[in-house]
């Protein structure tokens, strides 16, 4: 396997802020996306992919209940599909041990890696999320290298030393952090 894409792939979480990581929490999402095509089915289908066998219960109770209510007209029908939505992206990121924040709104913002990944996975090629990975990465080290070489190393100076220290540190933590994303695996990985 080509070692850039297993250092890209491994890195990405480093990338996202915490809130940009989850997309499952959008209406642009995947969860919502496989939910909806569930609920128009009327059959809970591979939605329960999405949690774990211990969640299970919750999210089909959940969906019989939203059938249930679907029928009753119009209005009563968007609430309770939200309120599944909810239920199951609720479930999910519990799952992955992350707080549920709310759905987000469909064209809400999201990591340009995470935008690289899901078009990777629809057109069968990493290449271009690889790519963009490689570039942030080269760009931070760079960065806060530039940073560390342009201060003035410990002696005489004592503002100047710290100031290098602090360069040093900043550097230092970003290749550690890198190095552990790497041997550590991805974040949705158990």
């Amino acid at each position: 396997m080509n070692r850039h894409l297993v250092i890209a792939a491994a890195l990405a979480s480093l990338f996202l802020a915490p809130a940009a990581r989850a997309h499952c929490d959008s209406y642009d999402g995947p969860v919502v996306k496989a939910a909806q095509k569930a609920l128009e089915a009327g059959k809970l289908g591979s939605v329960l992919a999405w949690v774990k066998p211990a969640q299970e219960a919750e999210v089909k109770a959940a969906f019989l209940k939203t059938l249930a209510v679907r029928k009753l007209g119009p209005e009563a029908k968007d609430l309770a599909d939200r309120s599944f939505l909810e239920t199951l992206v609720r479930v999910h990121r519990a799952g992955e041990g992350a707080p549920y924040t709310g759905l987000r709104p469909a064209g809400a913002e999201v990591s340009p890696a995470l935008v690289a990944a899901d078009k990777a996975i629809e057109s069968g090629s990493t290449e271009a999320v690889s790519k963009l990975l490689v570039e942030h990465v080269k760009a931070g080290l760079g960065e806060r290298f530039a940073k560390l070489k342009s201060k003035k190393g410990p002696g005489e100076e004592l503002v100047a030393g710290r100031e290098w220290v602090a360069a040093y540190v900043t550097f230092i933590h970003y290749v550690e952090g890198l190095h552990q994303a790497v041997e550590g695996g991805a974040h949705h990985e158990e």
